[in-house]
């Protein structure tokens, strides 16, 4: 009788951080990762952004108080942010969603929807930034 010979499997590990760090990411594969990265931290600081707006509308004296803490330049920075994290959140989003509807995305269609999320993020983020500090 004839003897099967076993081709070996393939063997697939997860890759650790070491080689995520030197593999070079496409720009459509760097914008996924910040978009979980600013949802996570949305997700995990929005009990303290609740506990912040429900004392801001506890009385007048707590709204001055906080008030004036935000004028301090490293809170103002943490604003500034957590309001990155927002405005890219939302604009990877509504790619995601734009994505979701159009079922021929492309490598090139992908590739210009990940820089147009880059650049309007942070258009808008230049624009919070400049009320943030005063600009206008």
């Amino acid at each position: 009788m004839a003897e099967v010979i076993k081709k070996p499997r393939p063997e697939y590990r997860n890759i650790g951080i070491g080689q995520i760090i030197k593999y070079r990411l496409p720009l459509a594969g760097i914008i996924s990762i910040l978009h979980r990265a600013s949802g996570a931290i949305l997700f995990f600081l929005l009990p303290f952004a609740l506990y912040l707006f429900e004392q801001s509308l506890t009385s007048e004296i707590t709204f001055d108080t906080l008030k004036g803490i935000a004028s301090n330049i490293i809170v103002k920075l943490f604003i500034l942010a957590l309001s990155w994290a927002f405005l890219f959140h939302f604009c990877a989003g509504i790619r995601h969603l734009i994505m979701d509807t159009h079922h021929g995305v492309t490598k090139e269609g992908g590739r210009n929807t990940a820089a147009v999320v880059l650049v309007i993020s942070t258009l808008l983020t230049l624009a919070v930034a400049a009320k943030l500090f005063g600009a206008f």
